[in-house]
């Protein structure tokens, strides 16, 4: 069972605000589609959404679908769980870098995790959220092993 077949599972993740910078990439998660801010005026990749390019400072940003392909750049394991009686185990917080530039802070699951490797090809995954967006989550590229 994966953590979005569990609903006791997707009830534990705290739901992400959102913000007006934030609101197309949360709506378009809710499609399982990866956005990422695009500054026009110095032709630049941005995320985490926000309101100016952090590059230029400039406000000409749009969005654009990222391919959902990364590398895993690096990685620490939480051993402490979020959940106070303990049943979530060890889990991956990672910095993946996408194939559109940006680093992303995000979780990696489907694999054991000694098997985690920076430089490891990954995808996006999604776990459900109680309100209909999805949580964007990175695996293994050939898939969960």
């Amino acid at each position: 069972m994966t953590s979005t077949d569990n609903p006791r599972e997707r009830s534990r993740r705290m739901e992400p605000p959102v913000s007006p910078a934030s609101a197309p990439f949360w709506e378009a998660t809710k499609e399982r589609r990866l956005l990422v801010q695009w500054c026009l005026d110095c032709d630049k990749s941005v995320f985490y959404p926000r309101e100016i390019c952090p590059g230029c400072l400039g406000t000409n940003l749009d969005w654009r679908e990222a391919s959902g392909d990364g590398t895993l750049y690096s990685f620490t394991v939480n051993h402490l769980s979020p959940d106070p009686t303990g049943a979530e185990g060890p889990f991956a917080i990672a910095l993946v870098e996408l194939t559109e530039g940006p680093r992303m802070m995000t979780n990696v699951v489907g694999l054991p995790l000694d098997e985690l490797e920076v430089g490891m090809e990954l995808r996006v995954t999604w776990d459900e959220l109680a309100d209909g967006r999805h949580y964007p989550m990175f695996e293994p590229r050939g898939g969960p092993k």
